[in-house]
């Protein structure tokens, strides 16, 4: 198998080859199939990792992790490739990870968009958020600026046009960097600043951005808290109306053994949870503490604060996005999910007290002054392209240069792209770790008389998270109980109980206390007790089955007599 490498991002044919080669030469830990089709008709890669030779993935416990929903978003499959080969090679050298795929499964798509990523990845690459299907409708823009490689560098850079009226003036102290006007300056040198681009039927005056002709932001497109697109931009004609996010969804609401997600987006370097559209105190507590709990522990693990969406990351203060992955997996499929943002160059040039999204809009110039000496020192001046001189067909001389984008911001450059991913892995592997876990803890047969028999079989959920994982699973009603089942050898009949019987939910380690303080400080409420009386002969075998949808499947035999 060749080698996968984390200093570069591979595009659609060279990602399928790495993930065709870890499962050719790791079968008994690995199976590759497609899930779907995207809107060009590319597979969507998906892999299930578990050891089989416990038992298959059905019947496990299972975390489902996806990446590059959004085109240009390429380190999100980087990131889940790397939990790929951690996991394959991990096995057998490591205790966690082969603990890991013997009771429990994983389920990645490292590729969710392969249309948007390839076109993310040309050269020159064109901008845009996720699929390549013409949305809202399918015409040409008429006119106004286009986000091109006007200039043939294989780059989308900026453009500074002199302007008398422009909003923009040079550094004081670095001429590169460009800042705002203050709102009283005059009689200076001013820019105007615009993406580079062309500009379709340009009247030599006034320049509109265009509307990209690919609208669509499949991230807006999951059932919950859906609304139109003139409500949310990017939205789609109705819920899961793409192919990719329909692909999605029909696996994971077939697969009801996913107690967890994790989605990899970039960028900002941040771990982000529900909700995204209402406050934390709509949320039921014990799952808000839940939430705080796992996100602390991969703020332990990466470094990347944790937050909410609605009170942390909104775009406009008087906004929500809707539609969100990690917000329909919680809100109607009861689990913890998590969109991780790889991926903070601010945080990379030293600038650790800002707000994430409001720095795009307000931050101190001393702010660029450190991005462009970590551009000049750690980048090796790669990041920030000088401004030259270009005769634009539109507009005449002005000057193309400023932030390479995509090279620094929306994705990690190579050469930073394994050390800041690796942490992530690490991450999932303790969430999918502490999912809930059915296991028989002892079975007996007692002789009560004349060819009567009791059987006892006693179970517990040896997983931190109780077999409901959240509290919103409970109010949606979509949590079945622990089912037993028995099967009796021929010639027996069942005196007391049922074959097949249902037993309540058994709760995880999760809410217990910091201190062992109280008589009900560690109740046995991770436990259940069944038993059977059955007349037989001695020398049957009954077969046990305890199953639960999430917490997985448990059998045993015992012997009558």
């Amino acid at each position: 198998m060749p080698e996968i490498q984390f200093d570069r991002y591979y595009r659609y044919d060279e990602l399928t080859s790495a993930l065709l080669g870890l499962y050719e030469a790791h079968e008994d830990l690995l199976s590759m199939e497609s899930i779907g089709k995207s809107h060009e008709g590319r597979d969507i890669w998906l892999i299930t990792a578990t050891d089989s030779s416990t038992g298959p993935a059905s019947e496990k416990p299972a975390f489902w992790v996806d990446g590059n929903i959004h085109a240009t978003e390429v380190s999100a499959s980087s990131a889940a490739l790397h939990l790929l080969n951690a996991l394959a090679t991990g096995i057998g050298n490591d205790e966690q990870i082969t603990h890991l795929l013997r009771t429990r499964a994983v389920y990645v798509v490292p590729r969710v968009n392969p249309d948007g990523a390839e076109l993310a990845l040309a050269r020159p690459p064109k901008w845009i958020r996720s699929s390549t299907r013409p949305y809202p409708y399918d015409e040409d823009p008429i006119e106004g600026l286009s986000h091109e490689d006007v200039d043939g560098d294989g780059r989308l850079l900026s453009m500074r046009i002199p302007d008398p009226n422009g909003a923009w003036k040079t550094h004081p102290d670095d001429s590169r960097l460009m800042i705002r006007r203050d709102a009283v300056d005059f009689g200076g040198v001013y820019y105007r600043m615009l993406p580079e681009g062309r500009i379709k039927n340009y009247d030599g005056h006034t320049i509109d951005l265009q509307r990209p002709r690919e609208g669509l932001d499949m991230n807006r497109n999951f059932p919950a808290q859906w609304r139109p697109e003139g409500e949310q931009y990017g939205a789609g004609e109705y819920p899961a109306s793409e192919p990719e996010v329909r692909a999605l969804i029909d696996f994971i609401v077939h697969h009801p053994n996913i107690t967890g997600a994790v989605t990899f987006h970039t960028f900002s370097g941040l771990l982000l949870r529900p909700y995204g559209t209402k406050a934390d105190d709509t949320m039921p507590v014990e799952d808000l503490w839940t939430f705080k709990k796992i996100g602390d522990k991969g703020t332990e693990i990466t470094g990347y604060p944790n937050i909410s969406v609605f009170h942390d990351f909104m775009y406009h203060p008087k906004e929500v996005f809707t539609g969100a992955f990690d917000e329909w997996m919680y809100d109607h499929l009861g689990v913890y999910a998590w969109t991780t943002e790889i991926w903070s160059p601010q945080r990379q040039a030293g600038i650790t007290d800002y707000k994430y999204i409001d720095w795009f809009r307000d931050h101190a110039t001393s702010d660029d002054l450190k991005m462009i000496k970590w551009n000049d020192e750690k980048l090796g001046g790669h990041g920030f392209v000088e401004w030259r001189e270009f005769d634009h067909p539109e507009l005449g001389k002005i000057e193309i240069g400023g932030w390479d984008f995509a090279h620094c911001f929306r994705n990690p450059p190579p050469d930073y792209l394994e050390s800041e991913i690796a942490p992530l892995s690490d991450w999932v592997i303790w969430q999918t770790l502490i999912s809930p876990r059915l296991e028989i803890l002892s079975s007996e047969v007692t002789v009560l008389g004349d060819a009567v028999f009791q059987i006892q079989v006693v179970a517990q959920n040896t997983g931190w998270l109780p077999t409901y994982v959240t509290k919103r699973a409970l109010e949606r009603k979509i949590v079945r109980p622990v089912i037993a089942e028995i099967d009796l050898p021929e010639g027996a009949t069942m005196v007391q109980g049922k074959c097949r019987d249902e037993f309540g939910q058994l709760e995880g380690r999760c809410y217990k206390n910091a201190s062992g303080f109280g008589p009900s400080a560690d109740p046995t409420d991770d436990r259940v007790k069944i038993q059977w009386t059955v007349k037989a002969p001695t020398g049957g075998v009954c077969k046990i089955t305890l199953r639960h949808q999430r917490a997985g499947t448990a059998r045993c035999e015992v012997t009558i007599g």
